[in-house]
């Protein structure tokens, strides 16, 4: 949902670059796991506001400005119940790691490895044995995900 970035003020806060479009849904949620090093760990949200395109957190037990350096850069999840059902035409992130992706003629193209942000769009990083390819999702080049099916159709050439 998003990764921790610098420690905001001096009583603990951290802010959070959320990987979505929509800071508030993360700042709704109570109840986040934080990635380590080697685990994941609960964290109970006390209070959490939308800033701009992030949301600023006080985390149960994370008092001052020390504790809170320590949580930068780790990446922040919730439960999947958590989640409001995606809207028409949206998809989580996580829904499309491991569909196959195939070009319009049907070839296969390799799978979602994982989906990840360059700024203006969300970005595909499809793999096979050999190859990584990287395709934006966007809808100019998406001409369908179909979930169920476990497949996308992009325009996209197998020699790109």
């Amino acid at each position: 949902m998003g990764r921790i970035g610098a420690p905001f003020g001096v009583r603990g806060e951290v802010k959070v670059q959320c990987f979505g479009d929509d800071p508030a849904r993360l700042a709704a949620i109570d109840l986040w796991w934080l990635q380590g090093v080697s685990d994941v760990q609960p964290v109970k949200v006390e209070r959490a506001r939308v800033q701009g395109n992030a949301v600023v957190a006080s985390l149960e037990g994370v008092v001052d400005r020390e504790q809170a350096i320590r949580l930068k850069g780790r990446e922040v999840a919730v439960a999947r119940d958590a989640l409001p059902d995606a809207g028409e035409g949206e998809y989580y992130w996580f829904d499309l790691e491991g569909l196959a992706v195939v070009d319009r003629d049907g070839i296969a193209l390799g799978r979602v490895e994982s989906v990840t942000h360059n700024g203006a769009h969300s970005v595909l990083v499809v793999h096979t044995d050999t190859q990584e390819r990287l395709i934006p999702f966007v809808a100019a080049i998406v001409d369908g995900v179909d979930i169920e099916a476990g497949r996308i159709t992009v325009d996209w050439g197998a020699d790109w």
